[in-house]
């Protein structure tokens, strides 16, 4: 099988179901369709929308299973209509807000839809924002088909075989998986809700040699496999790692585990699509992401003027696969630069001597402590180094003397049966072998609830609040849930 060139997301279900009709198409362990039933259901669906008129924006019905959720996307993008993935867990304020401001056109005035192409708007995915409003994020056609082309250049065939993408629509890197097995003919395999015990036996059936996977998802399959046991996997043959930075102290048992599959970890943005790749290598530096995919161009750029090597700044990007601009809420402090062609998501990085692009972290989390710059994605990334830490939020609290203080938010690891927490004494001697001594946190909080935004992401803004009330409590409020680490 070859990819082909279509320059719609849609554009080859019509060739698959005339060359490839019979194939499965679609799969979610109960339900699955060839190719061409699922053409035959995207055309129907898609006259459905022309014939009411619908909106020149549809959101997905996420009421329904992930199989009909790609159905009714695919069948609103063909219609030459917008496709919105809304999250099923935000609260119903959130929802009729963010729908709301997706359809301010009066029926009366909407204009016939032309046919989708490269440059139609075909979807809106949400990120979070500062004021805690979901950001949309709009792309056309074109910036996903060269982004499934450029995933096939630089992983050859492996990138164009049957896709396992357990996670849901309303999470872009999914989505994004879903499609490319469907753009490549190859077909996908999805899941209602993530289980690492179903993803592990599909896998090794051997039918999906294609894993699209985030840190998590990864972690679990690891841990359940150790528990069981159970034998390498040997049917994988590409592991496409996004969505966080992945814990390259495991790369060993990963591999260990798929010893058949190249391991790839790729950064990127929903503003970005591909950004930079590397296969997954547990030597590499901590903070390398790779060096840039076919087709993009980096400009790190500091405010006296272009880096030099090694120089960190803001972390400029051109390329074919930049979204178009947000909807919706009004941009914040996290929204995207452009400057001409180029576009920064707000991260700063450095190009190093080997050429790969390093992450320092996200511009508007910088703290200033000592009089000195400090990212906190570099404290969080030691913290879960140590092995006791599963999950890690590094904040700055007042302090007269240094200006902001370090102080660490931290989810223990699961911990075998009567084995201590960590003290805050052990993390902070581990922190000293590979930290500054100024960006070591002065004191450490537990917190067991773990807030996480609709993307699956830790959400730093939540556990800010909650260190807020545990340090200054206010009057009347409930009970704090982080616990000082003694």
């Amino acid at each position: 099988m070859s990819a082909l060139a279509h320059d719609t997301v849609h554009g080859p279900l019509a060739h698959w179901a005339r060359v490839r009709g019979d194939a499965a198409a679609l799969d979610d362990g109960t339900t699955c369709l060839s190719f061409a039933q699922l053409h035959e259901s995207v055309t129907q669906g898609a006259q459905a929308l022309t014939q009411a008129q619908a909106p020149s924006t549809v959101c997905v019905n996420d009421g329904v299973s992930t199989l009909l959720q790609v159905v009714d996307f695919l069948a609103i993008i063909a219609s030459g209509r917008c496709a919105a993935v809304c999250d099923p867990d935000w609260p119903d304020a959130t929802r009729a807000r963010v729908q709301h401001s997706l359809q301010p056109e009066a029926p009366q005035v909407r204009a016939p839809l032309s046919a989708p192409r490269p440059e139609t708007p075909f979807y809106i995915g949400f990120t979070s924002g500062s004021t805690g409003v979901p950001k949309g994020f709009q792309r056309h056609h074109r910036s996903w088909t060269e982004s499934f082309q450029v995933c096939v250049d630089s992983f050859g065939t492996a990138a164009q075989t049957r896709v396992l993408a357990p996670g849901r629509v309303s999470h872009s890197l999914f989505l994004f998986g879903m499609l490319l097995g469907l753009w490549t003919g190859a077909g996908v395999v999805v899941q209602d809700r993530f289980s690492a015990a179903r993803a592990l036996e599909r896998l090794r059936l051997g039918d999906t040699p294609c894993l699209v996977a985030v840190p998590s998802q990864l972690v679990m399959m690891l841990e359940l496999a150790a528990r069981r046991a159970l034998p390498p996997i040997t049917a994988l043959s590409l592991l496409l790692i996004s969505g966080a930075r992945w814990m390259r102290e495991r790369t060993p048992e990963l591999k260990a585990l798929f010893p058949h599959a190249q391991v790839v970890e790729f950064y990127g943005a929903s503003e970005t699509s591909f950004v930079a790749w590397m296969n997954a290598d547990e030597e590499a530096p901590a903070q390398a992401v790779g060096r840039p995919f076919p087709g993009v161009e980096l400009d790190i750029r500091t405010p006296s003027g272009p880096a030099v090597v090694n120089q960190a700044g803001l972390i400029y990007v051109r390329s074919p696969m930049l979204f178009i601009d947000y909807v919706g809420a009004a941009p914040d402090s996290t929204a995207a630069l452009r400057d001409g062609d180029w576009l920064s998501v707000r991260d700063v990085g450095y190009i190093n001597d080997q050429g790969y692009l390093c992450l320092v972290g996200r511009e508007n989390r910088m703290l200033v402590t000592q009089g000195k710059n400090l990212f906190p994605e570099e404290v969080e990334a030691a913290l879960c180094g140590t092995g006791w830490i599963a999950q890690a939020s590094v904040h700055g609290v007042p302090d007269p003397v240094r200006g902001q203080q370090v102080v660490a938010v931290v989810k223990p690891q699961v911990s075998e049966a009567g084995q201590a927490l960590p003290t805050a004494m052990a993390l902070t001697h581990s922190c000293r072998g590979t930290l500054e001594p100024y960006k070591v946190p002065k004191r450490f909080f537990t917190c067991d609830a773990w807030p996480l935004t609709p993307s699956g992401k830790t959400d730093h803004q939540a556990l800010g609040q909650m260190l807020a009330l545990s340090i200054t409590p206010t009057e009347g409020c409930a009970t704090p849930c982080l616990q000082p680490l003694s």
